[in-house]
């Protein structure tokens, strides 16, 4: 669930806190949507897991001296799905993961050295702190 939707919900709580039968339904809303959530992150959780687990095999593997480390890898990807099938795909993977790393390593950098802003501008701006942007008002509905 968005943060504008909990916005919504909260709107409509306040609008309309004189209708029990309303509340009673957002809130077993609620209990499902979190209850998604739980079973989504249960899930994703496993994965990483698994994906984990078969790659810390396949370093492993490597140190061994096993003939084919990769297999551990391989196999739980190509469960998954996962595996590249044509050059194209090879590509693309390829230029994610190096687009992923520049990304990371332009986070990891000091915040004293933002990119592309000069030293003075930097301090009129680190003064306010960035501007936090909210989403507020009742775009949706809910039903009654």
């Amino acid at each position: 669930m968005t943060r504008s939707e909990f916005d919504d919900i909260r709107a409509h709580i306040a609008a309309e806190a004189d209708h029990p039968g309303d509340l009673l339904r957002v809130a077993r809303s609620l209990l499902d949507d979190l209850e998604s959530a739980r079973m989504r992150e249960a899930t994703l959780r496993t994965y990483y897991l698994r994906l984990l687990t078969a790659a810390r095999a396949t370093v492993a593997a490597e140190a061994a001296g096993y003939p084919a480390p990769l297999t551990f890898l391989t196999e739980e990807l190509n469960k998954r799905g996962q595996l590249p099938a044509t050059e194209e795909e090879v590509n693309r993977i390829l230029a994610d993961a190096h687009t992923a790393a520049a990304l990371l390593a332009s986070l990891e950098r000091a915040p004293e050295e933002p990119v592309g802003l000069e030293k003075t501008s930097v301090r009129a701006v680190a003064g306010n702190g960035p501007r936090v942007r909210r989403c507020s008002g009742t775009s949706r509905t809910l039903p009654r």
